[in-house]
């Protein structure tokens, strides 16, 4: 059962409804299904099973603060070995995504669109009810499947600290 939440995240001056439960460090991260350019299904973690995985999930890519935020993990990506991999996912059509990443020259993160079912939003605890997008957060998942680093931000525009992130998925390498 999917738990409803509108206690603590701020919309503006409103409280926000929040769909799913959170997850946490510690427990296995939970199997989502997202679309690609051309709506193609995409499993990010069984995709990408056997390496660490970092997921940024961000409200909409045609955003200051969410454009930012991927050009940057874009940026670290570039940075780091083929056994970390970075998703951003948002709610964004992926036509748009797609179209976003050739315009921002981002070509290193893996970017997936939760627009059609919200499986990831809703099995992480991110579908803002209200505008029926995304929350953001970032989420560590580990060689083994198990979430390493769980950070939901508690506001839209905050920005995750990444040199945090980024030391944190190195950790999870060892």
């Amino acid at each position: 059962m999917t738990t409803i939440r509108n206690d603590f995240f701020k919309l503006g001056e409103a409280f926000a409804t929040i769909l799913g439960d959170d997850v946490q460090v510690g427990q296995v991260a939970p199997e989502f299904t997202s679309v690609v350019s051309g709506w193609a299904s995409a499993h990010p973690l069984q995709e990408s099973k056997g390496k660490v995985i970092i997921l940024s999930a961000v409200p909409s890519l045609d955003t200051e603060v969410c454009d930012r935020e991927t050009r940057r993990f874009n940026e670290e990506a570039a940075k780091l070995g083929e056994d970390i991999v970075i998703y951003t996912i948002s709610t964004d059509f992926p036509m748009a995504q797609k179209r976003w990443c050739g315009a921002a020259g981002v070509d290193k993160v893996k970017v997936v669109s939760d627009v059609l079912e919200t499986d990831f939003g809703l099995k992480y605890g991110l579908v803002i009810k209200e505008r029926r997008f995304l929350r953001r957060s970032v989420f560590i998942v580990g060689r083994d499947g198990k979430l390493v680093y769980v950070n939901y931000l508690p506001a839209l525009g905050m920005e995750p600290n990444y040199d945090e992130v980024i030391n944190a998925a190195k950790e999870a390498l060892k």
